[in-house]
């Protein structure tokens, strides 16, 4: 069986992401903070020159990082909206904080990681967050076998993905971590799932920020 390698960047800083507050699928871009980072994580992987494509999020600030990846690597990101980040509903554009304050029987749902919670107005449960990105890597696996492929995505993704490779339940706390431009690698061989490296943040001047519940 031929293995695929994806290596998964989460995208660079944003403002939003520096006060903690909820952005889901509204498009905010890189701060000056997540430039560099992306720059960083672009040059870290521009010494792979075994990269047969470049994946995004179509959301604003993964395709900034993809951008400055794709100039490293001499590849055009191909956006996939099965990468872009959680729908977050009525939490969407307010901090963690205020989340907790003005809903909190939602939010205790949220925080306690129920499967099939839908977050109220336009959000999105884990479960089907889960079967979308499921959906978005099984596409890259059948697309790229025994190739390495990149792909850049947010952290709810992220937190899904780890969670697929480990095969770690939904609702189990979170024990990993997922620093704004880290680099991440998993491998598929058919339907078995590898941990190659996560939250590799070496290439960083200062490591990302883990703003996630």
């Amino acid at each position: 069986m031929k293995t695929t390698r994806i290596c998964l960047v989460r995208h660079g800083e944003t403002s939003w992401n520096a006060e903690k507050r909820i952005q889901g699928n509204i498009d905010v871009g890189l701060n000056t903070a997540g430039q560099a980072q992306a720059e960083a994580a672009a040059a870290w992987l521009s010494g792979n020159s075994t990269m047969a494509a470049l994946y995004s999020s179509d959301l604003l600030r993964a395709r900034q990082t993809a951008e400055r990846v794709g100039r490293a690597l001499h590849l055009a990101p191909i956006l996939r909206p099965e990468f872009r980040e959680r729908r977050y509903g009525l939490f969407e554009g307010l901090t963690y904080d205020q989340s907790r304050t003005r809903y909190p029987d939602v939010y205790a749902l949220f925080e306690g990681r129920e499967p099939d919670f839908v977050i109220p107005y336009g959000g999105e449960s884990l479960r089907q967050l889960h079967q979308r990105v499921c959906a978005g890597l099984q596409r890259v696996v059948e697309d790229h076998r025994g190739q390495s492929v990149v792909v850049v995505t947010h952290g709810g993704v992220l937190d899904i993905v780890n969670r697929v490779v480990r095969g770690t339940s939904l609702r189990a706390p979170r024990d990993f971590l997922i620093p704004n431009a880290a680099i991440n690698w998993v491998c598929a061989d058919g339907n078995r799932w590898r941990l190659e490296a996560w939250g590799v943040t070496d290439h960083l001047a200062m490591v990302g920020l883990d703003e996630l519940p």
